[in-house]
């Protein structure tokens, strides 16, 4: 089997438009959230979100280009720009060699809605322009990039509720580890727009602690009333590690185990041994034991019941281990398709810099986050082994085991 290493890596989102942007949030534990008025007069019960500036593409990409991009399709292009940069991967290598893209993302409602409105308006849809098409398909984010960038590998979107972007990378991991690929792009987008999050807030999903927006994603804490939606983007160059080697690339990490389970139950209902599951399969592929690890990127996302079976889930796998713990969605809110990509990357980040971010506004444990040894402030820390959760609706689940590279 061939070793999988990272090489590059870009981030857009609310804590940070660049990796030390992030870095720099990740150790103060910087929140990124927000209050959007629109939302509130568009009749959401929540206005809560991760702030997330548009990027300014024009004069950067040309129109041709860009009109095929929808709004995650925006952030993913700037994500990926920064990955390939510190890849060190141009765009004379992409012309002369192969390169895949698993990307994930699964929706692209303000390009849908934006369109229907036009034709309910004007009963022409021939109005609706060329780049309308593009721009809603779940497969916007691969269709563009994989254009712009001029990939020639393999090329999807992984549609997997709000694992998609771990299962990306997973199967990046699979394709390079196989010797399907020696180079793949992974890593997950998330839109932001006020019509992507309406139905989640119809289900009353989402906090409604308004009063103090940075306050109001609280993982694993007693007092959660739910979480908080936010978006960006999350890329990751995936490379076959002789590959790396032999073009003098600067290796970051290793992906070492993907584990993944459905729970097979009702649909929006979480599960513990769902979770643990994916989490034994990621360690028993790595080939290490729980023990091991020192820290957990948890996918806890501030609800009370999916963040009460993680919980239950991570103190029947590590027991007395009791690594260091964290959900850095308590600084970003949930972003969704993004999430399992965006979190890999924040937790490379630590491992470089050994330190463990913050799971802010953990105040008061319930009956189950209190067994767990979550860090409640940054912590100093070497990290040669972390694990990173993701799990989504319909009982989707994806683990990833990252090592410090050798």
């Amino acid at each position: 089997m061939k070793r999988v290493v990272i090489t590059g890596m870009g981030i857009y989102s609310c804590i940070g438009k660049s990796l030390a942007e992030v870095r720099e949030s990740l150790r103060a534990g910087k929140s990124g959230i927000g209050i959007d008025p629109a939302r509130a007069a568009h009749g959401y019960r929540s206005p809560l979100t991760g702030i997330v500036e548009p990027p300014k593409l024009k004069g950067v990409l040309d129109r041709r280009l860009r009109v095929g991009l929808a709004e995650e399709g925006e952030y993913a292009y700037a994500a990926t720009v920064e990955a390939f940069r510190e890849a060190g991967i141009d765009a004379a290598y992409l012309e002369e060699n192969e390169a895949g893209i698993l990307y994930g993302n699964d929706s692209s409602a303000k390009a849908v809605i934006e369109a229907n409105n036009v034709v309910m308006e004007k009963k022409d849809t021939t109005l609706l322009g060329s780049g309308a098409i593009f721009q809603s398909m779940n497969s916007t984010v691969t269709m563009n990039l994989s254009t712009i960038f001029k990939l020639r590998g393999v090329n999807m979107t992984i549609s997997a509720a709000c694992a998609s972007g771990s299962h990306a990378i997973g199967l990046g991991y699979l394709f390079i580890r196989h010797g399907l690929q020696e180079l793949v792009l992974c890593g997950g987008a998330q839109e932001t727009n006020l019509y992507s999050m309406g139905s989640f807030d119809a289900l009353s999903a989402f906090s409604t602690r308004v009063d103090d927006p940075a306050r109001a994603s609280r993982p694993f804490d007693a007092g959660r009333d739910g979480l908080v939606p936010s978006g960006g983007a999350a890329s990751l160059v995936l490379e076959e590690y002789e590959h790396a080697r032999r073009r003098g690339a600067r290796v970051l990490a290793e992906v070492v185990g993907y584990g993944f389970s459905s729970n097979g139950k009702q649909i929006s209902q979480p599960s513990d041994e769902g979770c643990e599951i994916a989490m034994s399969r990621a360690l028993a592929d790595a080939g290490v034991a729980a023990s091991a690890i020192d820290y957990v990127n948890a996918h806890a996302t501030s609800t009370p019941q999916g963040d009460m079976f993680e919980a239950i889930a991570l103190d029947r796998l590590f027991g007395d281990s009791r690594p260091l713990i964290s959900s850095t969605k308590s600084m970003t809110g949930h972003e969704c398709w993004m999430a399992g990509a965006s979190e890999v990357l924040y937790s490379i980040l630590m491992m470089r810099d050994s330190f463990v971010a913050p799971n802010i506004n953990f105040e008061r444990p319930d009956d189950y986050s209190r067994k767990l040894n979550i860090a409640t402030e940054t912590v100093e820390k070497e990290i040669n082994l972390l694990l990173s959760n993701s799990f989504g609706f319909g009982g989707t689940n994806s683990a990833l085991v990252i090592r410090k590279i050798q």
